[in-house]
């Protein structure tokens, strides 16, 4: 049974993480059509689209391990390897799942993202999401697992002071995300609504959720933040909110941006801030733990070179094997016909065993040495 704990294990540099639920009625296919959008455009070497059934049975790279297996609840697994930099390679798995017991109409399809380079992850590479998901509001895939919550817009924090605590707790707790709360000091226009996520490199604009408070937020908001996450919300700024249980590397202080003019211009500093945290090592939770495992060892879409590995490698494999049972045969003989001079040099009407040979239907040759061996128990034979 699996434990409820945190991992003390950290995200790998090397990999970018991702969850949330499609609401559409056709989320694989807006997947399907993506990437065939973009291997047709060579944005993508190759794709694969897998029923999780059969992608657990074949897994390719390594011996099947119940982590790399996608689970019950899982519609289809999809693969993906592009460049980036020129040389390096990309692995991206996606898998989406049935919500859990189906509790209400509108849950959406759930859907869990892992992607892993051959270096440390640059965040002005492409968004592994984009990969897989149309860059398009018409396509809402971005909802998070908190209701209401949604990632490439601005996400008003609830009138409720309950609800607003709730939300805040919610989107802390072993979040994959990073959450940053911006007070408006002042109604903005519509360029000042844009999200500040747009600001932000393609490789984390995905990876960040943006909460906003209306100007009369500004007390509850405040209120809220001192009380669940012992945070100050200053009026105008933005808050980098931790993620619980809180890293010791965060900073209040440090993650907090005093002013933030809401009037289409870029954020500076709050940009520069998101970027650290981001660039934070964080816990690698079960959840996420679980996905990257399923990248690793249930990796289906091989490169030619890797397909030639991977024959060669089963070719040791089977040699080995087939070493280690001729070997096996060989000492059980040389055992035998050790046995079978021992019992000749005892003296003179001891039975000699047989020749061991094919095994007959009515025992195999263990057990007719065991027979032979047998009279000698009794000394007065």
């Amino acid at each position: 049974m699996a434990k409820n704990r945190t991992s003390p294990i950290t995200v790998p540099d090397t990999a970018w993480l991702g969850r949330g639920r499609h609401l559409g009625p056709e989320p694989e296919q807006d997947v399907r059509r993506n990437l065939i959008a973009l291997k047709a455009a060579g944005v993508l070497d190759d794709f694969l689209d897998l029923d999780p059934v059969e992608a657990a049975r074949s897994t390719v790279l390594h011996p099947r391990d119940e982590t790399a297996d996608p689970g019950p609840s899982a519609r289809r697994v999809f693969e993906a390897r592009w460049r980036v930099a020129d040389d390096v390679t990309v692995r991206a798995h996606l898998t989406t799942y049935d919500p859990e017991g189906r509790r209400k109409d509108g849950d959406g399809v759930t859907w869990v993202l892992a992607a892993e380079a051959e270096r440390v992850w640059d965040p002005h590479w492409p968004s592994p999401a984009t990969m897989f998901w149309p860059d398009s509001d018409r396509v809402p895939w971005d909802h998070y697992a908190v209701p209401g919550v949604r990632l490439r817009t601005t996400n008003y924090l609830p009138k409720d002071d309950d609800e607003l605590r709730h939300r805040l707790r919610d989107c802390t707790r072993e979040s994959w995300y990073v959450h940053v709360v911006v007070h408006e000091a002042m109604t903005p226009d519509a360029r000042g609504r844009q999200p500040v996520t747009t600001f932000l490199p393609p490789g984390l604009r995905h990876r960040v959720i943006e909460h906003r408070a209306t100007p009369e937020q500004a007390q509850i908001a405040d209120f809220a933040m001192k009380r669940e996450l012992k945070l100050r919300m200053p009026r105008g700024g933005a808050v980098i909110l931790p993620t619980a249980p809180q890293d010791p590397e965060y900073d209040a202080e440090r993650f907090t941006v005093r002013n933030v003019f809401l009037d289409g211009s870029e954020p500076v500093e709050l940009v520069e801030r998101i970027q650290e945290f981001a660039a934070l090592t964080r816990p690698l939770t079960p959840d996420a733990e679980r996905a990257l495992t399923r990248l690793r060892q249930g990796w289906h879409l091989l490169t030619p070179d890797e397909e030639l590995a991977h024959a060669q490698s089963m070719v040791v494999r089977y040699a080995e094997a087939l070493d280690a049972m001729t070997t096996s045969r060989d000492l059980y003989r040389e055992a035998a016909e050790a046995a079978q001079a021992a019992l000749a040099e005892a003296g003179d009407g001891v039975p000699r065993l047989p020749v061991i040979g094919p095994a007959r239907a009515d025992g195999s040759p263990l057990s007719a040495l065991t027979k032979a061996l047998g009279r000698f128990r009794d000394p007065h034979k």
